[in-house]
């Protein structure tokens, strides 16, 4: 599936001048709810309607979705506006039904991805289709999985296929809902150039005055489009109440995104842009050869270590490390979720380094 350029076509043919939004409420509440949202949607970017029709929950007692009667509610909408619909579906059962009412766009979600089984049901249950699919991460920042899921719908000749990055659950606190790890999608943008990404800022903050940051994050990274979670009435909402915004604030968001070219034929662009990525790549040669300086003073201290028989890991000197590292970073500009991130690499391969000389 490689460089599939079959995978944009479905893109292509929406004809947009702009992203692809899609937007809607987490959860469809009532018929109600579905078309007054729905229709606060029509005549805007919008161009899929999104609504949950069955919702997982992390424990069970809270509410999980109205199930198939919803359906009926967004075969109305999509007569009543010309919006296409997209649900999420687990399982072979929700796909059966999402195309006996005619569904436009189905998406897979993190709970999902990340179970092969629940996955390989659900394209065998799909074969052929010419339906829209779209892939969410995995909750765990597994690209492996992510790209599974690709492949096992494209395997059973989906060909209309998209990812959704809605980011990684993570147990350390964070001023997301789940950690982008941007790094990742990056790397399935690398590999598979012509599947559309599509971000979900919504699930990403968790919070509604986070979530245009995120977008422009997004877009300024060439993201294909974006999935945001919408309700005329955020507050009384029966799922994700934090994280939902109504159909007016979208509105502005979106008139106030910059969406970035991928790139500009400018010759003083082209020349100085040259000259910057040189010295990028002279700066990482240095990090490189500080990093490779770093183990081997790692891998001394494992050999006295050996001679004195002591322990490898000293939580107290970890701690004191990551707290001036953390301080120092800021005064050159560096968040403390990046400064986490590298010394806690760092610190594992100095592990790593010193435990193969104490056990050679």
């Amino acid at each position: 599936m490689e460089n599939n350029k079959e995978m944009r076509k479905w893109l292509d043919d929406l004809n947009l001048s702009k992203p692809l939004v899609i937007a809607g409420p987490c959860s469809a509440e009532t018929e109600e709810q579905v078309l007054k949202i729905a229709h606060e949607l029509k005549n805007s970017d919008v161009s899929i309607f999104r609504a949950g029709i069955w919702k997982p929950r992390t424990r069970p007692g809270g509410f999980e979705g109205v199930g198939a009667i919803g359906l009926k509610w967004l075969q109305k909408a999509k007569a009543e506006t010309g919006l296409l619909m997209a649900i999420e579906v687990a399982n072979a059962t929700h796909v059966k039904l999402a195309l006996e009412h005619n569904i436009d766009v189905l998406w897979i979600g993190a709970r999902t991805t990340v179970n092969p089984f629940a996955v390989q049901e659900i394209a065998d249950a799909l074969q052929n289709t010419d339906k829209i699919v779209l892939v969410k991460n995995p909750v765990n920042p597994d690209l492996a999985l992510w790209i599974g899921g690709v492949e096992r719908l494209y395997n059973a000749g989906i060909k209309n296929l998209g990812a959704i990055h809605r980011g990684f659950s993570t147990y350390e606190k964070t001023k997301y809902r789940n950690i982008p790890e941007w790094q990742i999608a990056i790397e399935l943008q690398s590999k598979f150039p012509d599947l559309p990404l599509i971000c979900d800022p919504s699930h990403i903050t968790g919070r509604r005055d986070m979530i245009q940051v995120v977008s422009q994050q997004a877009l300024d990274l060439n993201y294909d489009g974006l999935i945001i979670e919408t309700h005329t009435n955020p507050d009384k909402a029966w799922s994700d109440v934090a994280q939902q915004i109504t159909p007016t604030v979208l509105k502005h968001i979106l008139q106030d995104l910059k969406v970035k070219k991928t790139s500009s034929n400018e010759e003083d662009f082209n020349t100085e842009m040259i000259k910057l990525r040189a010295n990028i790549d002279i700066a990482d040669a240095k990090l490189l050869e500080l990093l490779g300086n770093r183990m081997k003073v790692a891998e001394q201290i494992g050999t006295l270590k050996k001679a004195k028989n002591v322990a490898v890991l000293q939580n107290k000197r970890w701690n004191e490390i990551l707290e001036r590292m953390i301080l120092e970073g800021e005064e050159k500009g560096l968040s403390e979720e990046f400064i986490l991130k590298l010394f806690k690499a760092i610190h594992q391969e100095s592990i790593s380094h010193q435990e193969k000389i104490i056990n050679s």
